[in-house]
């Protein structure tokens, strides 16, 4: 069987490197036949990190990288032109969208609704075959519940607000054959985005310091629950594979489909262009993607600090108290020793590594208490995905930042 030509669409700041990497990597057979990457950064030079295996990945004969204004028309349709002898490409993979908390809506808007509707109707037009899109875990999950696709998970402030409003306008597309994958927390070599890679080198800085790890919010049994970036992958391909396989997405709502209900403010929707009534019932093929260690932030945060050789506690009543009114405060105070502390580990690593992505520095929105849970049993039923990581465990971690180590990226004090 012939294989497909596929473009990934942004998320070279969050996941597309590593889907990347998976459909044509250095050391083993292509899923596809061509690849094409489209996203506003360069790539030479590199205007972003972009990691060890990327770098590898854009010297393949079968990749290309194109740089592009995704919020114009004209450039998006282009994007969708094959070159001449190659065939159309028949999968893509939507990782697009503002993903920084702190923008204005109507960055959020233009970034994500906007680019994504762009791209949604040329997908459409065009015919494509599956139209995968990536859904982040901006929502404000319950301790517990059922955590499937069916639960009623409110939108996480303005940005979880416009992603789910992207997913409703997507899927009111006529003829796209869209598969929505909302997933858990993303962990992996070379992913520098989300609040797992801040904890990992949070439990680095008091490895060093040979203190325990601290934390707000005790006792800490919200679900945190992750996924490793090699699944993220892996499971955007095979739900990709499997719209293929169902002939559409008539057939497909059948299968999968879910309501994505209304989250909005309704007078935005005389405000806005593409979004969808209120009353107009919107049904995507939604699977959820996480691992199955299942873990709560306390289990997580033990398993990370453990693999730096040092402990987790919580922070006393009265910390905690305090922080409840005044949490921008402790985030000040936390990140100047944090930061500090960094700041002399990569200076005196062997050898320096200066020019690094990680940081420990975290904001207001990664202290505050998460809860992250969706359960994949879904896609493991009908996808038949079958996951690479089951868990994040001690030596996930130590192999993560032995990669990064190696591409000089992570402070090194091996002997």
């Amino acid at each position: 069987m012939a294989k497909k030509n596929a473009i990934i669409f942004g998320g070279l700041n969050t996941c597309s490197r590593a889907i990347a990497a998976y459909l044509v990597p250095s050391d083993g057979e292509s899923l596809v036949e061509n690849l094409r990457i489209v996203d506003k950064y360069s790539v030479n030079p590199p205007t972003t990190y972009l990691g060890a295996d990327f770098r590898r990945v854009l010297e393949q004969p079968n990749v290309s990288y194109r740089q592009a204004n995704l919020t114009v028309p004209a450039t998006v349709a282009a994007c969708f032109d094959p070159p001449e002898g190659q065939e159309p490409y028949s999968y893509v993979f939507d990782l697009t969208g503002e993903v920084q908390w702190d923008r204005p809506e109507k960055v959020q808007i233009n970034n994500t609704l906007r680019v994504a509707r762009l791209l949604g109707q040329e997908a459409a037009r065009r015919g494509v075959q599956a139209y995968v899109r990536i859904m982040h875990p901006y929502y404000e999950c319950k301790e517990k519940g059922a955590h499937d696709e069916k639960e009623d998970v409110k939108p996480d402030g303005v940005l979880g607000t416009w992603w789910h409003e992207t997913l409703r306008t997507l899927g009111a597309i006529e003829g796209l054959n869209l598969v929505v994958v909302r997933k858990a927390l993303v962990y992996g070599p070379y992913v520098d985005y989300g609040p797992i890679i801040k904890y990992i080198a949070l439990a680095a800085v008091y490895g060093y310091l040979k203190q325990p790890v601290k934390a707000l919010w005790s006792p800490g049994k919200q679900p945190l629950h992750t996924v490793h970036a090699d699944d993220v992958a892996g499971a955007l391909w095979a739900c990709a594979e499997w719209m293929a396989s169902t002939g559409g997405r008539e057939k497909a709502d059948e299968l999968a489909g879910e309501e994505i209900p209304f989250k909005n403010d309704k007078s935005k929707v005389n405000e806005v262009d593409g979004m969808v009534s209120p009353t107009q019932k919107v049904v995507v093929p939604l699977f959820n993607l996480e691992d199955d260690g299942k873990l709560s932030f306390l289990e997580a945060a033990t398993r990370i600090s453990k693999a730096f050789g040092t402990t987790f506690e919580f922070y006393s009543f009265v910390v905690n108290t305090v922080a409840k009114f005044k949490l921008e405060d402790v985030v000040e105070e936390t990140n100047e020793v944090h930061v500090e502390t960094w700041t002399t580990m990569i200076t005196e690593s062997n050898p320096p590594c200066l020019n690094t992505p990680y940081s420990p520095y975290t904001d207001v929105y990664n202290l505050k208490r998460h809860c992250v849970a969706f359960d994949a049993s879904k896609l493991k039923r009908i996808v038949g995905y079958k996951l690479q990581y089951p868990e994040l465990t001690e030596d996930t971690i130590r192999d993560i930042v032995g990669k990064l180590k190696a591409e000089g990226t992570w402070p090194n004090f091996d002997s």
